[in-house]
């Protein structure tokens, strides 16, 4: 047990390091070719903090694990908003940028829903992942042209103040940064290779199943670099930040991420009867709530935080339920569909609808 422990915590932590190297080295080289600092926040910095993602997804579709492959990307994008967001809303009420509301957490949405449909067989073909994939650079694109219209001074500064690196351009520095990276993917590739070794080997002797795994320690695991990013930003006061990092990392994780897995395996990945019924729908339903909350005064408050966390608390609770064979299980999902669910649509409906209000009887 004690070789498992080691496996998962070795692996993290060469994760962690990995994504940072990569980071820190991809947006000084980026900034020293002349890269703005917005486009260097959007891209380079959102999709490092990604890539403990992109290498535990990928190396478990190379070894067969597809249900880790997939649960990571379905879990992490789960803890990313519950957790990541609702903690970093407890720390600091945050604040959402109208471009998120209006096109970001849509497109969240969007490739959420996509993936669901596409899973509908019970499987993700290479085509099928080939096609995500396609998207993610769209959407680069996308981003790095609506960048190059920011005219906000206040968002440029920010980004001007977090991104933009002041150091010589000298042969040097250039090649220090490509080392940077150069190590940060090596230790991604082996930290990646180590936590989804301990992962199976924790579901064998646990009795598990890996796709609870993937949904539950992996998917936390690969989303620490997400974690660190947006509350270190809620703290300085980078709320949009601590925000755009999360639905960015997770348009990244859908597209790139499970395109990537899909494309690498020679079947495909294939999606479980579970991850169909349960696991996927709740991805789904967690984008959707983001609209409604976000949008009303575009802001995250503590309370919304906290009830953010509690969701990921009954979420889990129901995996490690249904994993166990708990007999309480049946009353456990009563609970959820008949009280749980309708209170929070209830919730949101009449939020929205205050909000609608409100803006219906200002001035114009």
């Amino acid at each position: 047990m004690w070789g498992i422990i080691v496996l998962l915590v070795g692996g993290l932590v060469t994760l962690v390091a990995g994504a940072e190297l990569l980071v820190r080295g991809g947006s000084r080289l980026a900034a020293a070719l002349g890269i703005s600092p917005l486009v260097i926040g959007l891209t380079i910095v959102a999709y490092g903090t990604s890539a403990p993602e992109m290498a535990v997804s990928v190396q478990s579709a190379l070894s067969g694990q597809v249900d880790i492959a997939v649960g990571n990307v379905v879990g992490s994008n789960i803890f990313n908003v519950l957790f990541i967001l609702g903690l970093s809303a407890l720390i600091v009420p945050l604040v959402v940028a109208q471009q998120l509301v209006r096109v970001d957490v849509p497109i969240m949405i969007g490739t959420s829903v996509v993936v669901w449909l596409l899973s509908l067989d019970g499987q993700i073909g290479r085509w099928e992942g080939a096609l995500l994939f396609a998207g993610i650079l769209v959407y680069t694109i996308f981003l790095i042209v609506q960048s190059q219209r920011e005219r906000n001074k206040e968002v440029m500064a920010e980004y001007e103040t977090e991104y933009a690196v002041r150091e010589p351009r000298t042969v040097q520095r250039m090649l220090l940064n490509v080392g940077l990276i150069a190590g940060g993917l090596v230790l991604l590739v082996l930290g990646a290779r180590w936590l989804v070794d301990g992962a199976v080997e924790l579901a064998r002797v646990l009795g598990m199943s890996e796709l609870v795994i993937g949904l539950t320690i992996v998917a936390a695991g690969t989303s620490m670099p997400e974690l660190a990013t947006s509350v270190v930003a809620a703290i300085r006061g980078e709320r949009d930040i601590a925000v755009g990092n999360v639905v960015g990392s997770n348009i990244f994780n859908i597209l790139a991420v499970l395109g990537m897995s899909a494309l690498v395996s020679s079947q495909g990945t294939s999606v479980s009867a579970q991850m169909l019924v349960t696991d996927i729908p709740f991805m789904v339903a967690v984008a959707v709530a983001c609209l409604p909350i976000f949008f009303t005064g575009y802001t995250i408050a503590r309370w919304e935080g906290l009830v953010f966390i509690v969701y990921y608390g009954l979420y889990t609770a129901y995996l490690l339920l249904d994993a166990a064979g708990d007999p309480s299980l049946p009353q456990y999902r009563t609970f959820l569909l008949f009280f749980v669910i309708p209170l929070t649509v209830l919730t949101l409906v009449v939020s929205a609808t205050r909000e609608l209000r409100k803006r219906s009887v200002r001035p114009a």
